[in-house]
């Protein structure tokens, strides 16, 4: 059996939403599917304490191998979702459904006079109206329950029903107002029907129309003066809008789509699908790929809508992130395979935003899963140094790599990064920021100069005082006045500078200018996925699907993260304090207070009168003139006069990055 801990997620990414989750042996055989309202509270309790839990549960734990989930938006979507993946896997640790029943179904009797309904299993009978199967029949027990309250129908045996009737006296049911007691008479077969029909068009999503049918008969029992009447329409009314959420359903009109997303990567590609039939999720799907090519997002939607349908059926509307570049063909041809009209959109609002949102939530959550497991995995990292060693000629196994990358906005606020990735895994602890303080301008490769030329200068200083300590007999590896390790006396085996040749060629120079020619540069650019080396003409193409590709990749990516970050940051701190320079009255140890609390401009905006006053060393008359500086730097915003709040704010002003493989 397989060790728990070999397969348990990372700490933080299980996700807090609603979800199904499912667990898999060795063999990819799906053995346990469960729900949850909070995934990472429910999968965190199967990792906890093995000994704890159910011996069935222990066997279960220590049979899988693998854990997977999938998000959706409230707990009828997971409902729904666990009875198709129990339905699809048949998973031999499920044991309430290993018996002979088949799963829950609700049941309307309606071709009897005064139609019933109850939850059941088993075979079906002709002229009953069914509605499910579902996953667990207590859920829909409590929902029906519910529901008689607003739609009074019949739910007790032919045998209780024949006893009423002939007592001349209704069941508990007729006296609480769950049942509008057709045995003895209170209402007729007609309007009882009626009742039973409002009760199935609930069922199938068409809550809005009963929601304006019941609007509409209190209104005129208000007018008649029936009071009484009118009052029980408008608790039902209310009874029916918490139904309604709570057993929201995807899409409340109970159309029949495919919401489709995708979570892109240079050098990979995922993709989700949720099959909604009747407005309810019927079943999902999802795929990891290597991309082929550099197509972008419409192309891509385009193509695995071909691969799709080519063996499945096609719903009546589709639901996409992008439109693909062919749509008014691809429609057509979509739509003489269903034998009927196809509608292919990409929703604005709503709640097939909403849905298209929650299924790219699940796209990026699947893509950001492969790529952990991907980058933790021992025998692909050591393959991916052993291929970066074999394609760049290196003497040894790159074992340390560090990462470089300029920003800046139109040449203001310049910052570089450092990233440190040891073994193939990041190194945060060993990231570095630098501030370029020597010149202003949008200089990249003036920018990477004194980079590179002030953390290999502190390299080489770093080295003198290890062999000076060395030589006195001390510890070579700690600073003598700081006491802190010299991380930077080590040399790194590879880097990687985020830009194209001319990058590369100003990080060359300034290593070479500095004598450490053991050292070895490459670029990585964004645009084709291509290494460039010093004095190269020609690029070096390594596989799409290389693994020594991808480590490069994640280095760039996270150099470029990191980069990005630090000069929103001074940007944001910079934009606070040209604003309190023209305030009057507000020295440098008040302004730093400000700062310090607020941190951002967006921040310092959103705060009122009263709230910037609360800061030490700041009264009224000074939170004022803050507020006033505020309303004077942003001339086209409208302030609240009375709190000082920003009731709108324009856009932010376009950043910039380098190592986009352009020339600086």
């Amino acid at each position: 059996m397989a060790d728990p801990s070999t397969y348990r997620p990372a700490p933080g990414s299980i996700p807090t939403d609603p979800g199904v989750y499912r667990f898999s042996d060795e063999h990819g055989q799906v053995i346990y599917v469960g729900k949850a309202k909070n995934l990472r509270n429910r999968l965190n309790s199967y990792f906890h304490d093995i000994s704890a839990l159910h011996p069935r549960t222990q066997r279960m734990v220590r049979t899988a191998a693998h854990v997977q989930w999938t998000v959706v938006q409230n707990e009828l979507e997971s409902l729904q979702l666990e009875y198709t993946w129990i339905k699809q896997y048949d998973p031999r640790f499920n044991i309430m459904y290993r018996d002979d029943k088949t799963y829950p179904w609700l049941c309307v009797t309606w071709s009897d006079e005064y139609p019933r309904v109850y939850v059941g299993r088993g075979a079906k009978r002709k002229g009953y109206r069914y509605f499910g199967p579902f996953g667990q029949a207590w859920a829909v027990r409590d929902t029906v329950d519910m529901l008689l309250r607003i739609f009074p129908m019949r739910s007790c045996s032919a045998g209780v029903f024949r006893n009423a009737q002939a007592a001349r006296r209704p069941c508990l049911l007729g006296y609480i107002g769950k049942c509008s007691a057709p045995c003895v008479g209170r209402v007729s077969a007609a309007e009882h029907r009626e009742i039973a029909d409002d009760f199935c068009s609930f069922w199938e999503g068409r809550t809005r129309q009963l929601q304006h049918k019941l609007t509409k008969q209190m209104r005129q029992a208000a007018e008649n003066e029936e009071f009484e009447r009118a009052a029980v329409l408008r608790d039902s009314l209310g009874a029916l809008d918490k139904a309604t959420e709570r057993n929201a359903v995807v899409l409340p009109d109970g159309t029949d789509a495919d919401a489709i997303a995708f979570a892109l990567d240079p050098l990979e590609l995922a993709v989700q699908v949720f099959h909604v039939r009747g407005g309810r999720i019927r079943g999902e799907r999802s795929w990891i790929a290597d991309r082929a090519d550099d197509a972008d997002e419409s192309e891509l939607v385009e193509s695995f809508l071909l691969r799709l349908y080519s063996d499945s059926r096609v719903p009546h509307e589709i639901l996409v992130p992008v439109m693909p570049p062919t749509a008014p063909v691809l429609t057509e041809m979509l739509g003489e395979q269903r034998g009927g009209r196809v509608n292919l959109h990409v929703p604005q609002r709503g709640d097939k935003r909403v849905l298209l949102d929650t299924v790219a939530k699940n796209a990026t959550e699947a893509l950001d899963r492969h790529k952990a497991k991907r980058a933790a995995d021992l025998a692909t990292r050591n393959q991916a140094l052993e291929e970066l060693q074999g394609a760049l000629g290196l003497p040894e196994v790159p074992l340390r790599i560090e990462g470089y990358d300029i920003s800046h906005l139109q040449g203001t606020q310049v910052v570089g990064s450092m990233v440190v990735f040891e073994d193939g895994l990041s190194r945060r602890s060993e990231y570095r920021r630098f501030v370029i303080k020597s010149f202003e301008g949008s200089d990249d490769l003036r920018a990477m100069d004194e980079v590179l030329t002030r953390r290999f200068s502190r390299l080489i200083n770093d080295r003198r005082a290890m062999e000076e300590a060395s030589r006195q007999g001390g510890p070579g590896l700690i600073d003598p006045e700081t006491g802190k390790p010299l991380k930077f006396a080590y040399a790194p085996s590879l880097v990687v500078i985020d830009g194209g040749p001319l990058q590369v060629e100003a990080a060359q120079n300034a290593i070479t200018a500095l004598g450490l020619a053991e050292v070895r540069v490459i670029g990585l650019a964004k645009r084709l996925e291509e290494v460039r080396l010093p004095d190269q003409d020609f690029p070096l193409i390594l596989p799409r699907d290389s693994e020594g590709l991808y480590l490069l990749q994640r280095v760039r990516d996270e150099s470029h993260r990191f980069a990005i970050t630090h000069h929103r940051q001074r940007r944001s701190r910079a934009m606070v304090e040209s604003v309190l320079d023209d305030v009057p009255g507000l020295g440098a140890v008040r302004r730093k207070t400000v700062l310090s609390h607020f941190g951002s401009l967006r921040k310092l905006r959103a705060a009122t009168v009263d709230q910037i006053a609360e800061l030490p060393g700041l009264g009224a008359a000074t939170a004022q003139a803050i507020v006033d500086a505020l309303r004077a730097d942003q001339p086209g915003q409208a302030i609240n006069v009375t709190t000082g709040e920003i009731v709108s704010e324009g856009p932010a002003p376009h950043e910039d990055a380098s190592g986009a493989g352009q020339p600086a």
